[in-house]
């Protein structure tokens, strides 16, 4: 003898089961539906405060770093020639040329043929120097902004020194010197 009877939705539970739809609802509720929206490959939205889009029919989140990991990303192949990347020079040469060494050695080699290597190699040197200048003056803007009103000594006390330097002059004179370097190397590569 029972002690309880069952319920209409266990009797539905159970005849589902026994009929093999075990997926099929027992009873109808009631409640919010949430409106779905179907989206194509490459379509690019915003959900919950992230980016998504569908790449190779895969729903992926779009990172920040995306662009950075795409560029620093070395594929197994030259993209040139799709020979096998495997020799020592080739990583340093495809982060600055996007090509094998042997490509590169090649490309070299029809432009002294040409005559335009002399042209080439300035070319490169001076983006270079453009590259550090850059990259200079932003490490002389960090050093000039980092605070140095705290120092630590050897015997770990905190001293505290007063005085300093004028860091909107500095700044001016810092970018004031790299904006006159940038010139005199933009008009090599012009010339």
């Amino acid at each position: 003898m029972l002690k309880k009877e069952f319920s209409k939705k266990d009797v539905n539970r159970a005849r589902n089961l026994i009929m093999g739809k075990t997926g099929a609802s027992t009873g109808t509720q009631i409640g919010y539906n949430k409106e779905t929206k179907e989206y194509k490959e490459g379509d690019v939205w915003v959900e919950n405060k992230k980016t998504w889009t569908i790449k190779n029919g895969i729903k992926q989140t779009v990172s920040k770093l995306d662009k950075i990991r795409k560029e620093t990303f070395m594929p197994l192949c030259c993209p040139k020639c799709n020979n096998v990347r495997k020799k020592r020079l080739d990583k340093p040469t495809y982060k600055i040329h996007k090509k094998c060494h042997d490509c590169i050695i090649e490309f070299e080699h029809k432009l002294k043929i040409r005559g335009e290597y002399k042209n080439y190699r300035k070319n490169l040197i001076n983006k270079n120097s453009l590259d550090i200048v850059n990259e200079m003056e932003s490490y002389l803007l960090d050093a000039i902004n980092t605070s140095n009103s705290n120092y630590v000594s050897e015997d770990g006390v905190v001293e505290r020194w007063v005085g300093g330097i004028n860091k909107k002059e500095l700044t001016k004179q810092v970018k004031a010197a790299t904006k006159i370097r940038r010139k005199h190397i933009e008009k090599k590569l012009n010339d």
